[in-house]
């Protein structure tokens, strides 16, 4: 079946505006053109846009979906796979959360006990959850669903103690990357510590170390926008800075 814009419109739920926005950016091309000057698409297109809305819920830029979806390595039935998982994993999430909610109010009421660690495992699922949600399909995409999959059980089984870890690991890491980024030498003694840290903080999300994933990582700070806009918030350059940090901190007998 072929659809005119304003059919294709209808039937997903968007604007014409935004299907012509699509075709100007290169991101939904129609078919064809008609005669009278109208874009036409056909089921294969159809099916391109529910995957590109897919990943728009998902939290991904245009210009990532464009980039994903144009790579000769796209496979539209694994991608359909992994935005399944994802999705139960944002349901278990909300499960996760509204179970934890439900023991609050038992324990509130006197009906149950209810221990410090039990109070934030929604959270932990929720953590889970936003971090698929806004950088899953890159990190699957380089690392695979099995090592994403474990990292994410980690964090599920973490220890208060060890959450109390990664939080004072990570406030840690921000203080020194500020300061040696300040020095502006990403071989420095301070830079250098901040990449152990870094290196310390991702112990407890990966099951395996190693400097080739290490210094790959700190490409990708640079490579993806979302990445470097978080390291950059309060210095621009710094997912830079850190990136040539851990580059020479992986080419050293520390790593």
């Amino acid at each position: 079946m072929e659809y005119t814009v304003q059919k294709l419109g209808r039937l997903a739920g968007i604007s014409t505006r935004t299907l012509r926005y699509y075709d100007e950016i290169g991101l939904l091309k129609p078919a064809r053109v008609n005669s009278s000057g109208y874009r036409i698409y056909s089921q294969q297109q159809v099916d391109q846009l529910q995957q590109i809305l897919f990943y728009r819920e998902l939290g991904l830029q245009l210009e990532h979906i464009k980039e994903i979806m144009s790579s000769p390595s796209y496979d539209r039935v694994h991608a359909l796979k992994q935005h399944h998982s994802q999705l139960l994993d944002r349901r278990q999430q909300l499960e996760a959360l509204i179970a934890n909610v439900e023991k609050t109010i038992a324990s509130a009421e006197g009906r149950m006990t209810m221990t410090d660690q039990e109070k934030f495992e929604g959270f932990k699922q929720k953590l889970i959850a936003d971090n698929e949600q806004q950088y899953g399909a890159e990190v699957r995409a380089k690392y695979g669903d099995e090592t994403i999959n474990r990292s994410n059980e980690l964090v599920k089984n973490m220890t208060q103690e060890q959450h109390d870890e990664v939080t004072r690991l990570s406030e840690e890491l921000q203080r020194t990357l500020a300061q040696a980024f300040v020095e502006g030498d990403p071989g420095s003694e301070l830079a250098q510590k901040a990449a152990e840290l870094h290196k310390q903080w991702l112990t407890y999300f990966w099951n395996d170390y190693s400097k080739e994933a290490h210094a790959g990582l700190a490409q990708m700070y640079v490579d993806d926008e979302r990445f470097t806009a978080y390291y950059d918030q309060e210095q621009p350059g710094t997912a830079r800075f850190l990136r040539d940090a851990i580059v020479i901190y992986t080419q050293t007998d520390k790593a």
